[in-house]
């Protein structure tokens, strides 16, 4: 999947709210390895750097794209190509940050246990995904996906799997915790422009479908499930274009 940094940074005020939310709840005063799992285009992992800076705060991510707007965005931080599904820490981490990766990967029973396993004592796992799956925002997708002239273009693409819900996510992580609190959040997003919520979602859940399509087949599949998504979020009196969205949080000590 090609990231377009500039596509996902849109709508950069709603994106960052979780992320700050997060933020706000670590409750670290000097730590001195810090990790941005999935770091992005760096508009978290420079904030990281502001909030510990004496901190080693090392950003980690899959895409090209995304490490080289991180450079320009966090230059007190370092970066490295990663995959998130295999990566292994050279040291014991005091705070390993993940805002809205995660969700990508699928065994999860197995991937927290990992990440968990590679905190320092006392360190901290902070983790945002969204959990939109059954939500029109996604769950439509796969409905325009089906029933266009795409969909043999299509066939086998997916995008991020289902999350578990927040019990599954208490027995995993228990266990292995010295504390752990899980919430959740909607918010409720006041997007403005035309086509407002595909354009959200083509920063993030629609692009592998995007991606394998090119010419009059991108630009049909584009055009109906912004459509779709006009019918199901359609525009306020004042031309804003509400979208309740709904994220998980993880915060977990050892």
């Amino acid at each position: 999947m090609q990231w377009d940094p500039t596509q996902y940074l849109r709508f950069t005020d709603e994106r960052l709210r979780p992320a700050l939310d997060l933020l706000a709840r670590i409750d670290a005063a000097t730590p001195t390895h810090v990790i941005d799992l999935g770091c992005g285009p760096g508009n978290v992992t420079t904030i990281l750097k502001q909030r510990w800076p004496a901190a080693d705060v090392l950003g980690l991510d899959n895409s090209a794209a995304m490490l080289d707007r991180a450079r320009i965005a966090a230059p007190d931080c370092r970066f490295a190509a990663a995959d998130f599904g295999t990566w292994q820490a050279e040291k014991p981490i005091d705070v390993l940050y993940t805002n809205a990766a995660l969700h990508w990967l699928g065994d999860h029973d197995i991937l927290f246990p990992r990440l968990v396993g590679q905190l320092a004592r006392g360190g901290t796992l902070a983790v945002q995904m969204p959990a939109m799956h059954n939500e029109p925002l996604r769950a439509a997708q796969y409905d325009v996906v089906a029933a266009g002239p795409w969909a043999a273009a299509l066939r086998g693409v997916g995008s991020a799997q289902s999350i578990l819900t927040a019990g599954q996510y208490w027995d995993i992580l228990r266990p292995r915790c010295k504390t752990l609190d899980i919430w959740e959040t909607t918010y409720l997003h006041a997007l403005q422009g035309d086509n407002a919520v595909a354009q959200w979602a083509s920063g993030t859940s629609l692009r592998p479908f995007l991606d394998a399509l090119s010419g009059d087949l991108r630009d049909g599949f584009f055009a109906a499930y912004a459509e779709l998504m006009g019918r199901v979020y359609p525009r306020r009196a004042d031309g804003s274009t509400l979208l309740p969205f709904r994220r998980l949080f993880i915060l977990a000590t050892v």
